[in-house]
């Protein structure tokens, strides 16, 4: 089933359609930090594209991302809401000769730019965890947990699955040097929307692919897969075909969610 957006999973554990921020009081047509509350961590945006070089500096952490929501004053124009727009590029799915469907750009994508979200269901882990562990070897995993580690140590998880319900994020494929990286962003509640940014310009007729374990926006050694042994535990791991010169052989993949107790 098609959705341009986010629904609650089965479990009924997370609405992420629920409204919990307030609005900021703007009555400008786009918000100015540092007026805005919204934009109270900085700028997020510059000419609807992401402010990459802010974002990729060189610091302990990322600073989150908040678009201005549907209580806040300021008007749909703003420049602070992109993500919440959904989809604007021309994409194709298309048929790879060896990673099943892809996606690519029917049109020139300019680094920076949204791209799309990557909806689907939104579980708690016990369901994503339930669903993974239900899964047949051969069968794809469209599972994507997402771990948010704050300044004081809390974790943030977002699992979403698109298996059932979802958009044409499901269909990109994973590379170790991608072209497009992930960010979770905030609209109306604590439950982000997991959106996809062009890490470089991307040309019309090229596939589009992020990496699996976000390593693409993240420090080296961000993922705690990334420490381990390609050997430990191969046989439930799925071989990558991205054929880059960094290949690291095998899909990411999160071996929290098939832990037994």
């Amino acid at each position: 089933q098609y959705s341009p957006d986010s629904v609650a999973g089965a479990d009924g554990q997370i609405d992420p359609t629920e409204i919990t921020f307030p609005g900021c009081p703007c009555r400008s047509s786009s918000c100015l930090a540092p007026q805005c509350p919204c934009l109270r961590h900085g700028h997020n945006y510059s000419g609807l594209c992401l402010r990459l070089d802010e974002q990729q500096q060189e610091q302990p952490f990322s600073r989150p991302v908040f678009e201005c929501n549907s209580l806040c004053s300021c008007g749909e124009s703003c420049q602070n809401r992109l993500v919440q727009r959904g989809l604007r590029r021309r994409l194709q799915v298309f048929r790879t000769p060896r990673k099943g469907w892809g996606v690519r750009a029917l049109e020139p994508i300019p680094r920076g730019s949204f791209v799309c979200e990557y909806a689907g269901e939104v579980l708690g882990f016990p369901e994503a965890q339930r669903r993974s562990q239900a899964q047949r070897p051969e069968e794809p995993n469209y599972i994507i947990a997402v771990r948010e580690h704050l300044h004081d140590g809390r974790v943030m998880e977002t699992f979403v699955d698109p298996t059932r319900v979802g958009n044409v994020g499901r269909f990109l494929n994973h590379s170790c040097e991608p072209n497009l990286f992930m960010v979770p962003v905030r609209v109306d509640s604590m439950v982000p929307k997991l959106a996809l940014f062009a890490a470089a310009d991307i040309a019309a007729g090229e596939e589009l692919s992020y990496d699996y374990s976000g390593r693409a926006h993240n420090f080296p050694g961000a993922s705690r897969e990334h420490s381990k042994p390609l050997e430990e535990e191969n046989s439930l791991r799925k071989p990558c075909y991205c054929g880059s010169r960094t290949c690291a052989s095998f899909l990411p993949w999160d071996s929290s969610l098939f832990a037994t107790p």
